[in-house]
């Protein structure tokens, strides 16, 4: 068996690549840095170091990587030949992947099973955004190539912190992950993935994780980032940082309870796994990497306007959400391109070029009539 993985990070080899390799399948890493294609090349082995209690080390072998950019004929014959194609890119590099899936569902001969897709970004249903964008590519083909493949969304959730020191191809992670995976597209050929989870309605899974996990760890980035906290840890060990971030995940986990029918008892046990997970000492993750793309995280339907929208849809309270979306707004850092563009409009809207209300609109996609839109107005008014 082959699996073809595009995004050879940290998060691709150090989650995705390590349970792949668990299940046989023979590793095909695509990417498009160079550096990075020749020492995955270089090596025969990488080790996954999981840090904290019940961690160990995880051996990969039988791997290689071909780059992308620069031989994507290489590409597409992987994927011709590929039982599975996973990505861990982001969401909005999706676009760029869906060109080498198109190529290689083209050389795949007739007669082979079907190509089982799955991409793994923090996004809901990020696999439906790649099946949609090969669809548009490949036109009046699509009715033929449909068949050569199946798409399954899927919600992923490891910390894979920032590395705190070059180590070659190998990657620190927590112990703790999740995958759990939609079963339905498969038609009972279910992909062998183990520690992989298939359930038949992964929609309230996927907005679990992303309203507490990508919430709570933003949340603690930018309340922390404000209050001078260099780590995640520091950031949730200080009283009012964490005081901020319980609020916010329990204006989520009530939005939640409210729409997927999930208990109050459970959803408080879940927060509280993934608190423990976020103070973890031995994962040295920063305010300033985990803040960055601001811009992306206070989009529509992510993890701060998602749930509040939907809460406020509800008649629920989003003072805690409101509060992060502040903090994400007095988000200052100069090498990430998206906190430089969000300053400027924040700038913006302080010369008169532009005002509150076309700045909610335009970063967060509420318009006026929806119930939030004035309150995260006026957090924008005060933010400036």
């Amino acid at each position: 068996m082959k699996a073809v993985h595009f995004g050879a990070g940290n998060i691709g080899r150090g989650f995705v690549g390590v349970l792949l390799h668990a299940g046989g399948y023979e590793l095909v890493f695509s990417d498009v840095a160079a550096p990075l294609v020749d020492s995955i090349n270089a090596a025969d082995s990488y080790t996954v170091h999981e840090v904290g209690l019940g961690g160990e080390d995880r051996e990969v072998t039988g791997f290689r990587a071909v780059n992308s950019a620069t031989d994507p004929e290489a590409v597409a014959a992987e994927v011709a030949s590929a039982d599975v194609v996973t990505t861990a890119v982001g969401p909005t590099i999706l676009k760029f992947i869906a060109p080498h899936v198109l190529a290689g569902l083209r050389q795949r001969e007739a007669g082979a099973a079907p190509l089982q897709v799955m991409a793994c970004e923090n996004a809901v249903g990020a696999t439906d955004t790649l099946k949609a964008e090969i669809q548009r590519l490949a036109g009046e083909d699509w009715d033929q190539l449909q068949q050569r493949a199946v798409f399954a969304n899927t919600a992923v959730d490891r910390i894979v912190p920032g590395q705190v020191a070059p180590i070659g191809i190998d990657v620190t992670v927590e112990p703790f992950y999740e995958w759990a995976i939609e079963s339905g597209p498969f038609g009972g050929k279910l992909p062998k993935i183990p520690g992989a989870h298939f359930v038949e309605d992964l929609g309230p899974y996927i907005e679990r994780k992303l309203f507490t996990v990508n919430t709570g760890h933003a949340t603690a980035a930018y309340l922390g980032h404000t209050a001078g906290l260099d780590t995640i840890a520091a950031a949730l060990a200080d009283a009012q940082v964490h005081a901020g971030v319980q609020t916010a995940l329990e204006e989520t986990s009530a939005m939640l309870v409210a729409k997927h029918g999930f208990s109050a008892a459970e959803m408080a046990s879940y927060r509280e796994i993934i608190l423990e997970r976020f103070r973890n000492p031995a994962l040295p993750d920063t305010t300033a990497r985990v803040g960055r793309q601001p811009l992306r995280k206070l989009s529509a339907g992510e993890r701060f306007i998602g749930p509040a929208a939907q809460a406020a849809e509800r008649g629920l309270s989003v003072d805690g959400l409101l509060t992060a979306i502040g903090a994400a707004l007095h988000f200052d850092l100069p090498e990430d391109e998206q906190s430089v563009e969000l300053q400027a409009k924040l700038s913006a809207i302080r010369s008169g070029d532009l005002t509150p209300e076309d700045f909610t609109t335009e970063v967060t996609g509420l318009t006026p009539e929806h119930p939030l839109f004035a309150q995260v107005a006026g957090v924008v008014v005060h933010a400036v």
